[in-house]
């Protein structure tokens, strides 16, 4: 078993567990597709993560990778219709709920910091709800205020697309993440929201102008939960030096990306990549914002990760490369756990208690969904 209790800063899961598509894998058994289940999670020492509610386009590009001279250029669909994405980002939602009443408390919907320590002491996996991508908001916040109730904690105000909210940055390598305007005027008014809410804002797929738009704006620690850094690997999903500074100077965090071709310099999509190079980029971001600001953010179940890792069962090799990196327990503590809490203690405030849906969905999922 592992010997470091791990909170991750990302997943995707919940677009593959078999409760959200027929073609699932049951979360309860152990898998060997994908990154993610909870055998697997305990077997690396998660306890919980954030797990991405996410809108996928309806009709995706049939051609949507450019290879360049020296990199790559990937084409996303146009913006999703926001009622399409309500009913993926309701279904997703439900779909986790009833994941968690079959895991016969294994597994906890988590609001607040005391129930995620709580769950960890008692041995059950917590669930962090997070938005990635607010198209279901159909530009009205009621939505907002009902996932909110419903133990939404987090969201990215964009993917990497535009909508009403903002402007994602594309995924493409080598180039600068000041890729177009920042956030709309609804966008503004977005993060004001989240922030009286209490709702962690993540800047992960949103670009550089929208970065600073946020930075301007926020009353809480700038978070962005998947993302590395651009100086050592200039993909647009990554943050450059200034964007780190500023997550440094608000308190905030930034979740690792274990995603290859965000770590490698060449931005290649290779698994063949060496933990010691995983860790020297970890490295950098911690001698860049300090070890209280560097977390785990793996997008298990979204990206290539490291074949040194596989999936999360092979975490306990990262900690390992990191130990003998020099990483001594306080800051690998920090890494794995703690720090996520502490951004969350700051950022959580105002926590209402969660509406229970019943035994059957109830009445509250079905206005959500």
């Amino acid at each position: 078993m592992a010997e470091i209790d791990v909170f991750d800063g990302h997943n995707d899961a919940a677009q593959f567990i078999a409760e959200y598509t027929p073609s699932g894998r049951d979360f309860l058994l152990r898998s060997e597709t994908g990154h993610l289940d909870l055998p697997r999670a305990r077997e690396g020492g998660l306890v919980g993560g954030l797990f991405a509610l996410h809108a996928a386009p309806e009709h995706p590009p049939e051609n949507d990778l450019i290879i360049t001279e020296n990199g790559y250029e990937v084409i996303y669909a146009e913006t999703v219709d926001p009622l399409y994405a309500r009913q993926q980002i309701g279904a997703e939602r439900l779909a986790l709920e009833s994941l968690i009443r079959r895991s016969a408390g294994q597994m906890r919907l988590a609001i607040d910091v005391d129930e995620i320590r709580a769950a960890r002491a008692e041995g059950a996996f917590s669930v962090v709800l997070h938005m990635e991508g607010a198209e279901a908001l159909v530009g009205e916040f009621d939505y907002l205020h009902r996932l909110h109730a419903a133990g939404l904690r987090s969201l990215g105000p964009v993917w990497s697309r535009p909508n009403i909210f903002g402007y994602g940055v594309p995924f493409a390598y080598p180039r600068s993440p000041d890729t177009g305007p920042g956030l709309t005027e609804i966008g503004k008014e977005l993060v004001r929201t989240c922030n009286r809410l209490g709702i962690m804002i993540d800047l992960a797929h949103l670009n550089e102008r929208g970065f600073w738009d946020v930075a301007a704006l926020s009353d809480a620690p700038l978070v962005a939960t998947h993302a590395c850094a651009h100086t050592i690997c200039p993909s647009t999903r990554n943050l450059t030096d200034r964007q780190l500074d500023a997550i440094r100077d608000s308190d905030g965090v930034i979740g690792f990306n274990l995603s290859v071709n965000d770590i490698r310099a060449d931005g290649h999509l290779n698994d063949d990549t060496p933990l010691d190079a995983v860790v020297r980029h970890i490295d950098y971001l911690v001698t860049r914002v300090g070890e209280d600001r560097v977390a785990l953010g793996s997008d298990f179940d979204g990206a290539v990760i490291p074949r040194g890792i596989k999936d999360a069962s092979g975490l306990p090799h990262l900690f390992e490369a990191m130990r003998n990196s020099g990483f001594d327990s306080e800051s690998l503590s920090k890494f794995a756990f703690d720090n996520w809490l502490r951004v969350f203690g700051l950022t959580w405030k105002n926590s209402s208690k969660l509406l229970k849906p019943s035994a059957g969905g109830g009445s509250q999922g079905q206005a959500l969904g």
